[in-house]
């Protein structure tokens, strides 16, 4: 009986060569690849149906404006699109562009010293892979991520690379500024005080997650990033000009266009439980880069500190008239689920919905 391609192809095989070489993405493109290896396909994904350019259905908040004006327009946006960016934060352009130029810099050093630091022992604090689910997921997504923990438990700092290690500490100081400023805010927009998700230890449990896409020279067989939601309370966005994220709306799908100066915000599927549906967790992706210049972003998602204690809805937010729609659980077992999983949809919050 003739063997097919399919008896042939090996992917787990291919896979684990991939990994081993710890080149990534980049490096495979640094190589001259014309065509992306057969574990990065995704034929069976319909492409999304994009809205027409100049529809913009992600508001853009200006924080200067009056407290009260912009808790409302972030209760709305928060409880409607789950998505929005934000203005006049207080965060300097020179330390965006510092940020986003010493992530870029990490990723385009050659593959020998980049190498050095690709691994997945998560316990160091700093991981610099392609893919957290490779070995999970159907299909590879065409990106390299240095992740790097904050917060309770911060890395081990001689794993995370000098060329960026700076810009890390800096931007984990402004970041964590800005997140206490939009908790309070949420937290009013839910007519709650102003310290009650922090005193959930919701700021306390910081990682960054820089995302690197370089040029795919087949970018309608793959995708930067998988449509997902994001596990924890909130997810801080820093992205360059090169744009790719798309975020669900209906049954379309909308650019998350890169405005100057701006961070982009976005509802985690925790946060969606703890206000008991009032926000909405909302699926997003990115697009795979079909552009010579990389697209670069730097994503801080917050999450518990206490992640041993109970989490579910607040019980402020519970009546007769709406009842817990989630039950409880211990973070640190709604969070190993995540990572255990390929990115898909919004499968994890469904476990937990009553």
């Amino acid at each position: 009986m003739a063997i097919t391609a399919d008896q042939e192809y090996d992917r787990l095989k291919e896979v684990k060569q991939f990994d081993d070489s710890k080149i990534g993405v980049k490096g495979l493109v640094d190589c001259g690849l014309t065509a992306i290896p057969r574990f990065f396909h995704h034929p069976s994904v319909p492409r999304p149906k994009t809205r027409r350019a100049g529809d913009r259905v992600i508001p853009v908040i200006d924080l200067s404006g009056p407290r009260s004006t912009v808790v409302d327009q972030i209760r709305r946006a928060s409880s409607t699109l789950g998505f929005f960016q934000i203005v006049n934060h207080g965060v300097p352009q020179d330390a965006l562009d510092r940020t986003i130029a010493g992530f870029k810099s990490f990723n385009e050093q050659p593959t020998e010293i980049k190498s050095r630091y690709y691994n997945r022992e998560i316990g160091r604090g700093a991981v610099f892979s392609t893919n957290f689910d490779l070995f999970q997921s159907k299909a590879a997504s065409w990106r390299d991520t240095l992740q790097i923990r904050l917060g309770v438990s911060p890395p081990v700092y001689d794993y995370v690379p000098e060329i960026c290690r700076a810009e890390v500490g800096e931007w984990e100081r402004e970041i964590g500024r800005l997140g206490e400023d939009l908790m309070g805010m949420l937290s009013e927009g839910l007519g709650l005080g102003r310290n009650r998700l922090k005193e959930l230890s919701c700021l306390d449990g910081r990682v960054i997650a820089s995302h690197y896409y370089p040029y795919c020279p087949q970018s309608d067989l793959t995708f930067g990033l998988t449509a997902h939601t994001d596990p924890g309370v909130l997810t801080v966005v820093l992205q360059n000009e090169i744009g790719g994220l798309q975020v669900k709306s209906g049954e379309d799908w909308v650019d998350v266009e890169p405005v100057p100066g701006a961070l982009v915000i976005n509802i985690g599927d925790l946060l969606q439980i703890i206000s008991n549906d009032e926000y909405k967790s909302v699926e997003h992706m990115v697009s795979a880069n079909p552009l010579r210049e990389p697209r670069v972003s730097i994503a801080v998602f917050f999450n518990p500190g206490a992640r041993e204690n109970l989490y579910g809805p607040l019980p402020e937010l519970v009546s007769p008239e709406k009842p817990a729609l989630y039950r409880q659980f211990i973070f640190s077992d709604f969070i190993q689920g995540f990572f255990k999983k390929e990115l898909d949809g919004k499968s994890l919050i469904k476990y937990y919905k009553l």
